[in-house]
């Protein structure tokens, strides 16, 4: 059976489908997905660069021999235990950084009409408004 069973159908202009069609393009995600992200208050990031995911293998294996050389000095008692696990502590953080901000989605900074968030119109306060007159 189906997780999500409800089907949603709705129109666009041609303007709106373009803008719709290239943030998702931009996003690397399916267009079904990417509406899920705005329905649950989520801005999809742009797709990361090629480069990304070279650099995160990179970091990963990294990783990797780190944990390798640990369990080798561990057997030979030849390890600054808290030194190693403080730079092990470091690079897991840089990786969750980096993922974080170059992947995971975003909580939306504006509660505007979803048709300007569509558009990627920003939203405008009230007090903008004012002072602006």
């Amino acid at each position: 059976m189906r997780k999500r069973n409800v089907h949603i159908q709705f129109w666009l202009d041609k303007k709106e489908a373009e803008a719709f069609q290239k943030k998702v393009k931009k996003s690397g995600l399916s267009r079904e997905a990417y509406l899920r992200h705005l329905v649950n208050g989520l801005e999809p990031q742009d797709a990361p660069p090629p480069d990304y995911y070279a650099m995160m293998r990179e970091l990963h294996g990294i990783g990797n021999n780190l944990n390798q050389i640990a369990a080798k000095a561990h057997t030979l008692n030849a390890l600054d235990v808290q030194r190693y696990d403080e730079n092990c502590r470091k690079l897991d953080e840089a990786v969750k950084a980096i993922t974080a901000a170059v992947i995971l989605p975003r909580p939306m900074k504006s509660s505007g009409s979803p048709r300007n968030l569509f558009r990627g119109e920003k939203e405008h306060s009230r007090s903008d408004k004012r002072s602006a007159m």
